[in-house]
């Protein structure tokens, strides 16, 4: 079999979404691929749909019901036990993708001895095939044989994990397997999926549709979903250590680990979270301090972080409680400074 194609599904019965996300699926200009739709416990009529689609495509749908609630990661590793296809593609279930997306890929990929490809996406907050923004998921440099330039480039700005396919022989030689009960399972394991690949290809062409609502992972913050992500952080260097590309990388991996375990997590949290808890932040700030003292000096932070952000870091190092009265204050400024705006005064 060419493909299998992952769809890990939570509550996705309303609005359409999950049909038209099938329905982008079994379209795809290919004869010999599989798609393998896991849900995952859900608590509306999403696998009854999924159930129809694999009575109207029984040889391409096979619908997969987990009576326990594993999040993505373990809804995908459900659909990677059971996949036999050369290449895989994941695809999240509320967004959708062109119908040459996958032929595009596969071609690409078999063309040029890559072990990866991947390819650009739209933003879109309504269900057609118009092209929104388009954001460009990785970089032409990137392609071809990867050396150690080329990992370096695909550690700092990898991209999505959606929008790429990958030899099924290289997840399963490597273990790539999903960390199960949290979120922002592909940060966790993206630098791994990327760096032991041997060739990437990118195609400069927006094929993927991300989907833009306010149910979607991005858009929900909670205390929860920030612990998620610092537990990403700390799988991520674990990965790391475990394929032996530690050493090798670590100003990009401190980079990374800082950027998605403490500068995301504490300016989502701080924007977000209906209560703001001192412990929670003053956790956060002494634990990436303890993991690297430095990464304030990190040559790829001072480059990245916007001086303003980077003075918010300085304070919250040195004083929590000074950090979160600074940070309020400027938040409320700025709505004031807004509402006056709006105002005309």
């Amino acid at each position: 079999m060419k493909l299998s194609i992952i769809v890990p599904v939570y509550n996705m019965a309303s609005g359409g979404k999950l049909q038209y996300c099938m329905d982008s699926l079994v379209a795809q200009e290919l004869e010999d691929y599989e798609i393998i739709a896991v849900d995952d416990c859900s608590t509306d009529g999403s696998y009854a749909i999924l159930q129809d689609y694999e009575k109207r495509f029984p040889a391409k749908v096979r619908a997969v019901h987990s009576e326990v609630n594993r999040h993505q990661g373990g809804a995908k590793n459900i659909g990677l036990k059971l996949a036999q296809g050369e290449w895989v593609g994941f695809i999240d279930s509320d967004d959708w993708i062109a119908p040459d997306m996958y032929r595009k890929l596969i071609e690409r990929a078999e063309e040029t001895g890559a072990d990866l490809a991947g390819c650009d996406y739209s933003l879109t907050d309504e269900h057609s095939m118009r092209v929104g923004r388009i954001v460009h998921n990785n970089k032409p440099e990137q392609s071809g044989v990867l050396d150690t330039q080329k990992r370096r480039s695909l550690i700092l700005d990898g991209g999505s994990l959606a929008v790429k396919i990958f030899r099924r022989s290289m997840i399963l030689e490597n273990g790539l397997w999903f960390p199960e009960d949290i979120f922002y399972e592909d940060n966790a394991l993206g630098n791994s999926y990327l760096v032991l690949a041997k060739h990437f290809e990118y195609m400069e062409e927006p094929l993927y549709y991300y989907y833009q609502h306010d149910a979607s992972t991005v858009h929900t913050i909670s205390q929860r979903r920030c612990e998620d992500r610092m537990a990403a952080g700390r799988i991520m260097l674990e990965e790391a250590r475990r394929h032996g590309y530690y050493e090798e990388y670590l100003p990009e991996l401190e980079y990374s680990f800082a950027l998605l375990f403490y500068v995301n997590t504490l300016f989502t949290y701080m924007a977000g979270a209906e209560r703001t808890k001192s412990s929670f932040v003053r956790a956060l700030g002494r634990e990436m301090s303890r993991i690297f003292p430095h990464f304030q000096e990190n040559p790829y932070y001072l480059e990245r972080t916007n001086a303003e952000e980077r003075k918010l870091i300085r304070i919250q190092q040195r004083s929590t409680l000074l950090f979160i009265l600074y940070y309020k204050m400027l938040w409320a400024y700025r709505k004031f400074r807004q509402k006056c705006r709006r105002q005309g005064t």
